[in-house]
């Protein structure tokens, strides 16, 4: 088992230690685990984020994921990443920033409209169909710069929305891209958890992935964890895999 998406306590709604990530990983019989913690952003207004590490909590991010690589280098190969949006205005400032940070790979979890800054969700907002094509049309336009390595819970506007005609023409829109330009999907375990503790099918959602299934896409499955406890019950990992088997 593989796993690139892990969060840590400095995003502000994770908790545990880098470390009991690492172990848990390690227990549950992981190979691979990439930490891909919610990228700080240098902005230009005065906006501080609650759900992802400040900018001056980067370096210590850094230091402590490539300490315990080297520590754990004969149990399980760890990689160091960020999950990244895509706001137009702060491109350039990402891709020099993962450059002269040397890391591993990006990933795209698109979240919000043009910058948090502005607050506008997608989790909640693409119940309005305008916003449901904006969250498309940026999907799309974040994956054309080549910045990341796969599109984190692709289906996330479905948080939002009952499926309908409007959500089937942008998975479609969404799967063609990425079959055209060999772009790797994920399967969310996050969005899992959200679905069952709501009791009703939120992201990943059935409909959405059927239709993926039809396209030549390869999928991988995020476990998103926010806890240690989310890598070490594999539960979900075994579902998500036999599911996607499945289609």
């Amino acid at each position: 088992m593989k796993n690139y998406h892990t969060h840590t306590y400095r995003c502000m709604h994770a908790s545990g230690s880098d470390e009991e990530y690492v172990l848990a990983a390690i227990e549950a019989g992981y190979t691979v685990l990439g930490f891909a913690d919610h990228a700080p952003w240098k902005y230009d207004s005065n906006f501080v984020s609650k759900i992802r590490m400040p900018l001056s909590q980067f370096n210590d991010y850094y230091k402590s994921i490539y300490e315990l690589k080297e520590k754990y280098k004969d149990q399980i190969e760890i990689k160091i990443g960020l999950e990244c949006e895509y706001y137009p205005k702060y491109t350039n400032w990402l891709k020099e920033f993962a450059k002269e940070n040397k890391l591993d790979y990006l990933i795209f979890g698109n979240h919000y409209y043009e910058t948090d800054e502005l607050k506008i969700y997608y989790g909640t907002q693409t119940i309005h169909d305008n916003m449901l094509d904006n969250y498309v049309n940026s999907t799309i336009e974040g994956l054309k710069t080549g910045l990341y390595s796969y599109i984190a819970h692709p289906d996330l506007f479905m948080r939002a929305r009952n499926w309908d005609k409007k959500c089937e023409e942008a998975t479609h829109k969404i799967c063609k891209f990425c079959e055209e330009n060999e772009i790797i999907m994920e399967y969310n375990l996050a969005g899992l958890r959200y679905s069952i503790v709501e009791g009703k099918m939120l992201y990943p959602h059935d409909e959405f992935w059927k239709i993926a299934s039809t396209y030549k896409i390869k999928a991988i499955i995020g476990v998103d964890a926010h806890s240690p406890s989310n890598l070490r019950d594999t539960s979900l990992f075994e579902f998500a895999h036999k599911k996607l088997s499945d289609w």
